[in-house]
C-alpha cells in the first residue's frame, strides 16, 4: 500500500490497483498552476500537461454562461461573406444593365 492511502476507497481499490505495476518515466509531466488565458482578457489556473493555455473562449465570455448572443468571428468570416455578398449584388446590377442597354439597342434597330 503507497504511504498516506488508508481508508474504504483504498480498500475496495486494492484487488484492482496495483501500484508496483504502474510503469514510471511514461507520463507527461503534470501542471497543477496550469495559467489559462483568453482573448477577453480573463485567466485562471488548472491542472494540465502544458504550463500556459491560450483560448478563444472561456466561461466569462461564452454565450452559454454569460446568457448573451455574440458573434464569434474567426479569421474575417462573416467581412468575407459580406464582401461576396457585395460583389454579387454588384456583378447582378452589371448585368441588369447591360440586358437593358441591349433590349434598348435592340428596339432602335427594329424602329
Amino acid at each position: 500500500m503507497p504511504s498516506g492511502e488508508t481508508g474504504p476507497a483504498w480498500k475496495a481499490c486494492r484487488g484492482c490497483y496495483n501500484v508496483w505495476a504502474v510503469k514510471e518515466k511514461i507520463h507527461p509531466k503534470w501542471y497543477t498552476e496550469a495559467r489559462v488565458h483568453c482573448a477577453c482578457g480573463s485567466t485562471f489556473t488548472t491542472g494540465s500537461t502544458i504550463p500556459e493555455i491560450a483560448v478563444e473562449i472561456c466561461s466569462a465570455c461564452h454565450p452559454l454562461f454569460t446568457g448573451q448572443q455574440k458573434f464569434v468571428d474567426t479569421a474575417g468570416r462573416v467581412d468575407k461573406f459580406r464582401q461576396r455578398e457585395q460583389i454579387a449584388k454588384r456583378k447582378q446590377e452589371e448585368a441588369a444593365a447591360r440586358k437593358a442597354k441591349r433590349e434598348a439597342e435592340k428596339a432602335a434597330a427594329e424602329v
